[in-house]
């Protein structure tokens, strides 16, 4: 079967961490969403229907089952979606979950989960854990857990090469899955949930409260709750980051924070680039949201809800604002244009260290994002 995601509205709701990739390619719990329904439907093929500037790196190819691309899998889900025939389309109330070429309505009256803003991301990613370990796991051997551990809980599972001595993994909360090549260096206290991605690693003495989700060619230090870290992406050091998402080849300097309850208890808000403003969030604990290639230096200290666009530079003393554009150089003292040629720089040396080259389909995706994001980098967002 071949699947085709369909990007949808969420695509601008779910910004800025779908500047760089189709919804469908949103990672939450273990894997992301294609994978997901791939793993489900046994799929040979999945490709993406997305926007413009991304369809050279994520190109749409003919399929026999077209799926909303938040559209997070559900055993009930699940079975509507096998159970359509071709010239069908599946109908929640007026949101479009499925079609298979064809406009003959069949209606779905369970539940579902869309995802269509960025806090849901963490917020549903001990649900989704929980269900992907299931599925990553069922019928198969874990490597042995070493004796120099303390093991609280069976549901721990270790991929070939995965390696964890002298820690304390709590499972009793949550699943823990090391994928391959993974490490959790000596010291560190895990409580689940946690996936930990291939070659990724936990850092001496590092604290998880889970769930988290580190993705894979990661380092991971320091006090972590609730966050999803997408993948070559770095917060190796002391600090906390809570209620939070990373995207790929970011990094947090050395004891920088996060701020993820406001000291008044109230609902926070999050900057919205649809309508170009702050929105509630109806969540009392909300974090930090970073787009791809943003870095931040040390002690930097992130307020409440804080959104971070893609390939921002981020220093100085002080709280940045709570909505920090994209390709911003700069913080509290001042900022200015993150020039495109540098952004690019940056970015290349970044990742010809994990041996992956910015090609000119990586580069002509950042340099549309520049030019879609300029309305923004004009300093009228203000710390709400």
């Amino acid at each position: 079967m071949d699947l085709v995601f369909h990007d949808g509205p969420e695509f601008a709701t779910l910004k800025p961490l779908t500047w760089t990739r189709p919804v469908a390619d949103l990672r939450i719990g273990i894997l992301t969403i294609a994978e997901k329904w791939s793993r489900r439907l046994a799929s040979t093929t999945f490709s993406f229907s997305t926007q413009p500037h991304l369809q050279a790196k994520f190109p749409e190819h003919p399929g026999d089952l077209h799926l909303r691309g938040g559209l997070l899998p559900s055993s009930d889900l699940l079975a509507a979606v096998q159970a359509l025939q071709p010239g069908q389309t599946l109908l929640a109330g007026d949101q479009w979950l499925a079609h298979r070429n064809g406009d003959e309505v069949v209606a779905y009256a369970g539940v579902y989960h869309l995802l269509q803003y960025p806090e849901q991301i963490f917020a549903w990613n001990g649900r989704e854990m929980e269900a992907d370990f299931d599925l990553l796991t069922a019928g198969r051997p874990s490597q042995p857990i070493s004796e120099t551990n303390t093991v609280l809980g069976d549901r721990i599972f270790l991929e070939p090469g995965a390696k964890v001595e002298a820690s304390i993994l709590n499972a009793t909360t949550g699943p823990i899955y090391l994928a391959a090549d993974s490490e959790i260096m000596e010291g560190s206290i895990v409580r689940g949930g946690l996936a930990l991605g291939e070659h990724s690693q936990l850092k001496l003495g590092t604290k998880i409260y889970g769930p988290t989700t580190v993705g894979p060619h990661s380092k991971v230090g320091g006090e972590v709750n609730n966050a999803v870290i997408w993948g070559y992406s770095n917060k190796g050091h002391d600090g906390f980051l809570g209620n939070a998402v990373l995207g790929q080849w970011c990094n947090i300097g050395a004891d920088s924070n996060n701020s993820n309850l406001k000291n008044n208890y109230d609902e926070v808000k999050r900057w919205s680039y649809v309508s170009k403003r702050f929105e509630r969030t109806g969540m009392q604990f909300c974090g930090l949201i970073m787009g791809d290639h943003s870095k931040c230096g040390i002690n930097t200290m992130f307020n409440t809800g804080t959104v971070v666009g893609v390939n921002c530079n981020i220093y100085g003393a002080g709280f940045p604002r709570n909505f920090v554009a994209d390709f911003t150089w700069g913080g509290p003292q001042g900022t200015t244009e993150y020039t495109l040629p540098k952004a690019l720089a940056t970015a290349a040396r970044v990742m010809e260290r994990r041996g992956i080259a910015l090609d000119a389909v990586e580069s002509d995706i950042l340099s549309a994002i520049f030019d879609q994001t300029a309305e923004f980098r004009g300093g009228t967002a203000l710390a709400d």
